[in-house]
């Protein structure tokens, strides 16, 4: 578990005394130099990669040139973690993008190519435990059963073609993630937890398609239409919604999960004001009401957040 703590507040707070703070602060590293070092190479590479690129443009230039900074990436992240770590970070994150790319661009992003980008970003994030790799990976799988982002016009678009499907893949790959993340060692149960907080998110975008267009499973598979029948109709997704709603949030409160707390909230509201103005429409005093009950949820939360950990345990 990661803490972020102010020492300053809290000697200046009276909460700590000096010999305290000094233990603390020992803890730090403070490596503002070889960061700045480290920042200003990567960029000399990446630029040169991208150099490379322009001159000779082409997918297979893409993946060659991804693989050799992904591989050195990986070097440095495990063999000169302390000085050379920011460049190792960044030169993986620069590489796996290039070969993801690539990867996509040959199989022309059909499952296939986005099952290898899976295994490529998840072995990357696990040799170097790195979560960002990790939650690529957890996206790229999400891919696979039509899950995808869309930017138009000063539009953006959420898309999950398989509701059904997407909810009940990516709930047993949460918990199944959190359960295994107790049997890891320290320095990678973390990249578990986000595998499972991807997933979180993934099951309720699921959830919210669904409760807004059902799921006709494979009739609509080739289409982009919504106006084919659907053989799991909204209500169904609505109901079932809010039940793993409310009894996730109970389940993560008296595991005192308060990052699971807190999005299942932002969720637990979108479901509301996604049914509330879709059956009552938007007008004066609908929005009065809502804003009212936002208010109130914000206020539940600050109060629950600043409850102390042991306090939030025991309730």
């Amino acid at each position: 578990m990661k803490i972020t703590i102010d020492i300053d507040k809290l000697l200046a707070e009276g909460r700590i005394d000096q010999d305290e703070y000094n233990r603390l602060k020992s803890f730090a590293t403070e490596d503002t130099g070889s960061l700045a070092f480290n920042i200003l190479i990567s960029f000399g590479v990446i630029a040169a990669t991208l150099g490379a690129m322009a001159l000779l443009p082409s997918t297979g230039t893409a993946i060659t040139l991804g693989l050799i900074l992904s591989v050195t990436g990986v070097f440095f992240q495990t063999k000169y973690t302390k000085n050379w770590g920011i460049l190792g970070t960044i030169l993986l994150l620069v590489g796996t993008l290039m070969v993801s790319g690539g990867i996509l661009a040959i199989t022309q992003g059909s499952v296939v190519g986005f099952l290898l980008v899976m295994i490529f970003c998840a072995v990357g994030g696990i040799l170097t435990k790195r979560t960002l790799l990790i939650i690529i990976a957890t996206l790229a799988l999400s891919a696979t059963v039509g899950a995808m982002a869309m930017y138009g016009y000063a539009s953006y678009f959420l898309v999950i073609r398989q509701p059904l499907i997407t909810v009940i893949l990516f709930s047993a790959l949460g918990w199944g993630a959190y359960f295994f993340s107790f049997r890891l060692p320290a320095d990678y149960s973390h990249l578990a937890i986000a595998v499972s907080r991807t997933s979180l998110f993934l099951v309720n975008f699921g959830f919210w398609v669904g409760s807004l267009w059902g799921d006709s499973l494979w009739l609509r598979n080739e289409s982009w239409s919504l106006d084919g029948p659907s053989l799991i109709p909204d209500w169904f997704f609505a109901w079932a919604w809010a039940i793993a709603l409310l009894g996730t949030t109970i389940w993560a409160a008296r595991q005192n999960r308060r990052w699971a707390v807190n999005a299942l909230s932002v969720f637990g509201a979108i479901h509301f004001y996604t049914q509330y103005f879709e059956n009552l429409g938007a007008s004066p005093a609908t929005l009065l009401v809502a804003g009212i009950i936002a208010l109130g949820i914000a206020v539940a939360l600050a109060r629950y957040n600043r409850t102390p950990y042991t306090q939030a345990l025991r309730n």
